[in-house]
């Protein structure tokens, strides 16, 4: 359904006093496979990926009133204020609510947690648009779909998949201590020339060579289980198929 027209906070109308606290689900994504297939003349980067929803999630609590308080492990590295997705989802939809964020998805980490929390304030409005999402970010179309998709476009095309062929499948994740950044992961990608990757994600060099540091934390997950990571869309947690769990390491499974 189309969105209302944006407005200012001071145009939006204040739910009533007896409204109930609704809670909302926002599920991470990984990107199992990235290709890189072109640039747009406005700059935006066109995809052609595998996307899943992953069991690990942040919670929002949406009543009456206005303002945004984040809690959880990762609330230092949240942004705040209007900078933050959840805000801006409210203004898209000409919304306002007091909205308790508790983040449990990793803050730059490639796992769409801004994504995801900006899905949940759609969702929570009753707003399905899907241009309405990928305004609001490249990820969020998907996140408002969820289950398991092929995300062309420069994210807006969202194509269902079988899901009996994945669910409940295991994924080790390894997210490192410092955050990646995606749009500073595509400028490194547009100077080095367009790399694609031996691998399945093109994005891969590009954020190598922004932060080298990610290399280690690769190895680190390579070493631990035998097998050759993946990184999880721009940056920077990188995975694996199956559970290996131990030493930061963090185990999920594929969700509806």
């Amino acid at each position: 359904m189309p969105a209302p027209a944006p407005a200012s906070l001071g145009e939006m109308a204040t739910p009533g006093s007896a409204e109930p606290v609704v809670t909302v689900e926002a599920p991470a994504k990984l990107t199992l496979t990235l290709r890189v297939t072109g640039v747009r003349p406005d700059g935006y980067h066109l995809l052609d990926a595998e996307m899943v929803t992953l069991d690990l999630a942040d919670t929002l609590e949406f009543g009456p009133g206005d303002g945004l308080e984040v809690s959880g492990d990762d609330a230092a590295q949240t942004l705040a204020g209007s900078d933050n997705l959840v805000c801006q989802a409210l203004m898209a939809v000409g919304r306002r609510a007091e909205v308790r964020l508790e983040k449990r998805i990793p803050t730059g980490a490639g796992l769409g947690g801004g994504s995801a929390d900006a899905a949940a304030v759609l969702r929570w409005a009753g707003v399905s648009d899907l241009d309405v999402a990928a305004r609001l970010g490249a990820d969020v179309p998907f996140c408002l779909v969820g289950g398991r998709a092929r995300v062309t476009g420069v994210g807006e095309q969202v194509e269902p998949l079988p899901f009996e062929d994945v669910a409940g499948r295991a994924h080790t994740l390894l997210t490192p201590p410092f955050r990646v950044l995606t749009p500073l992961v595509y400028r490194t990608w547009d100077r080095l020339g367009g790399p694609t990757a031996d691998g399945p994600n093109d994005l891969e060099p590009a954020a190598l060579v922004l932060e080298p540091r990610l290399a280690e934390w690769r190895d680190r997950l390579g070493d631990a289980t035998g097998q050759k990571p993946v990184l999880a869309g721009s940056g920077g947690t990188w995975f694996v198929p199956g559970a290996y769990p131990g030493d930061g390491r963090r185990v999920v499974r594929i969700a509806r």
